[in-house]
């Protein structure tokens, strides 16, 4: 193999050299390199990305098995981002995710993992037949949101549950918050765990000392980053990692080729190579003016009236070790709008597109493609609608906001008892009943607010009256569910006989 070289971008320039060979193409795709693409498109994406939407012929490599300019690749991020071994993945961090669970847990395994984790968890669960237990991660009431698991949540529910193979552990989270990586890696090592991380909004934690410290730099067994997300990949190229001998490389590699695609998109797999050339070389530089950016938009949205925007003051509040700067969280319960409100406001009215919203707050992500620009009119857009003096107008206050604050019925609900395994559940006879008349019954469904992709309902769980108050709650504010057959949770499916339903 080539020294490793990090300005070396080995899969993207053997796509270059299919392209200029001038090969003639019989093979996928149809359209061969654009000739046959209806101009709509082609005239609007370009030649160029066509040219390279090729397939794995000749010495464009195998994802499934790479031998040549892609394994090359995948040794330069791993060594970027530090790690053992790296892969590519164009099913997104859900698969990486879906990989890590199935290769570190078998039928009827025990699994600890935090209750905001991503559905992805949830999935490889049914498809694991795993057990999970949950963790309680640290909430914070007044802003309605979940942080991490902390050590010591970490260390009782392992003394309580000795069984369990591995710890799944979820940080940053999607609002920014990261955990104490390093000290739980100790305690699940000291108890022979796993120790595995969804780091789907940390891809760029490596690459700059002022960001939370990554989970490659503490040596975590496996984690995914979303490249996507917050770097320069492609949407659904993501990367997997590993650190040391813990993880069984060769049922790993098993377990991607189930859940990766036999044809994958080379175009994703070469904004994979071309985002790590990125970050090894330029990293730290275009980090650094994405910080500044950020704290700057931060400071300016702190000073508007009505509005919080929540930073590094948290760091050291439990669950909260470390701070992902870029993230920006504007909290606006105290304007009377709930987030999603908010985020109605801010596309229709002013062409500013967030890209969460919950109960009380709105999140913007800050990226090395954010500009100046970018952040004077998120800025001015939120100063506008915090307006005392703001005309109404249809996105104006529905009420609901008001009415759940006085109730406090706005607060998350607790864990549910798991009934039957997420497998069992999924996969069992179900019946259809009105959703709020579901109390008692066990769930067979995924029911997920999105975004954030965090289960308020797992399957095999028992619905409880705070569960369905809760969740017809968020409907009403306008949020999106995920999962159900009924999306507007009208009715849900459920095991036929939940009194008899035990595990």
């Amino acid at each position: 193999m080539p020294r490793l070289n990090q300005r070396r971008t080995p899969y993207f320039d053997v796509l270059q050299d299919y392209v200029t060979s001038g090969t003639t193409p019989f093979h996928t795709p149809g359209h061969k390199q654009g000739i046959g693409m209806h101009p709509l498109m082609r005239d609007f994406i370009g030649d160029n990305v066509l040219a390279i939407d090729l397939t794995q012929v000749g010495n464009l490599d195998d994802l499934a098995n790479p031998t040549g300019p892609l394994k090359e690749a995948h040794a330069l991020a791993a060594a970027a981002w530090g790690a053992d071994f790296t892969y590519f993945l164009v099913n997104g961090s859900t698969a990486g995710n879906q990989a890590m669970l199935m290769t570190a847990l078998r039928p009827g395994d025990t699994v600890l993992l935090p209750r905001n984790s991503h559905k992805s968890a949830t999935s490889a669960l049914i498809m694991s037949a795993a057990r999970p237990v949950y963790m309680q991660p640290e909430v914070d009431e007044e802003l309605h949101i979940d942080h991490c698991v902390t050590p010591l949540t970490v260390e009782k529910a392992l003394q309580e549950h000795p069984e369990a193979k591995a710890v799944f552990i979820t940080s940053p989270t999607y609002y920014g918050a990261s955990a104490e990586l390093a000290a739980i890696k100790e305690i699940a090592h000291k108890h022979d765990k796993l120790f595995l991380v969804d780091e789907a909004w940390g891809p760029h934690l490596h690459f700059h000392p002022e960001l939370p410290p990554s989970a490659t730099s503490i040596g975590a067994d496996a984690c995914v980053n979303s490249t996507h997300k917050l770097l320069s990949g492609m949407s659904q190229a993501s990367m997997i990692h590993v650190c040391g001998p813990r993880i069984d490389q060769g049922r790993l590699k098993s377990t991607l080729r189930i859940f990766q695609s036999t044809s994958p998109n080379l175009v994703l797999l070469a904004s994979l190579d071309v985002a790590r050339m990125q970050m090894a070389t330029q990293g730290e530089a275009l980090l650094g003016g994405t910080l500044a950016l950020a704290r700057q938009a931060r400071k300016r949205l702190n000073a508007i009236a009505g509005i919080y925007c929540m930073g590094a003051d948290q760091i050291g509040r439990p669950g909260i070790a470390g701070y992902d700067e870029t993230r920006i969280v504007i909290t606006v319960k105290k304007l009377g709008y709930t987030g999603y409100e908010a985020d109605q406001i801010l596309r229709n009215r002013y062409n500013v597109q967030v890209e969460l919203a919950d109960l009380f707050n709105v999140v913007a992500l800050v990226s090395i493609g954010t500009t100046q620009d970018h952040i004077d009119r998120l800025v001015n857009a939120v100063s506008e609608m915090a307006r005392e003096d703001r005309p109404i107008d249809i996105y104006s206050p529905t009420g609901v906001l008001e009415d759940r604050l006085k109730k406090k019925s706005y607060q998350m609900p607790p864990i549910p008892e798991l009934a039957v395994t997420p497998r069992e559940a999924f996969l069992s006879d179900h019946v259809e009943v009105p959703f709020k008349k579901s109390a008692g019954s066990v769930c067979a469904e995924v029911v997920t607010p999105y975004p954030p992709g965090i289960p308020i309902l797992c399957p095999g769980e028992r619905i409880t009256n705070d569960i369905i108050e809760y969740l017809r709650l968020e409907l009403k504010a306008g949020v999106h569910i995920q999962g159900p057959v009924d999306p507007k949770l009208r009715t849900i499916r459920v095991l036929p006989n939940p009194s008899e339903v035990t595990i």
